[in-house]
């Protein structure tokens, strides 16, 4: 349970830092920041998307079209980003063609990233409070 905690947590501070590296390098891609409540939604539907749709997205190419395997995480951002910039109470706003491909690109990449490194930190410290 407790390595589910952390797994979920991770992924929402991915997610966050994902939004916040895009807001801060694309003029066209922005986080409502006077709306903090805005923010945590879009963060929170984003990573629960997120996390939904790659798994459903990485079976139907696999069986429909083998060759879209490898872009399913870029898909599966794209799609989350569509969905949480169409509620209207989520903090995040995307405009124009170029913001929509480059901050895919960036959000994937961040995430991606962060799901990499941040693991190790999280299980470092617990095997290490587990040893006293």
């Amino acid at each position: 349970m407790i390595t589910f905690v952390i797994r979920a947590l991770i992924f929402l501070v991915s997610a966050f830092l994902g939004l916040v590296v895009a807001d801060l390098l694309l003029p066209g891609f922005f986080l409502h920041w006077n709306d903090w409540w805005g923010i945590v939604l879009a963060v929170v539907i984003f990573a629960v998307l997120q996390s939904v749709l790659a798994p459903w997205l990485f079976k139907v190419a696999r069986r429909h079209a083998d060759a879209f395997v490898g872009g399913i995480g870029l898909l599966s951002t794209f799609v989350a980003l569509l969905i949480a910039v169409l509620i209207p109470a989520a903090g995040i706003g995307i405009d124009g063609p170029v913001a929509w491909i480059i901050g895919t690109l960036v959000v994937w990449l961040v995430t991606a990233l962060a799901t990499w490194l941040l693991p190790p930190l999280f299980i470092k410290k617990k095997v290490s409070d587990r040893r006293s």
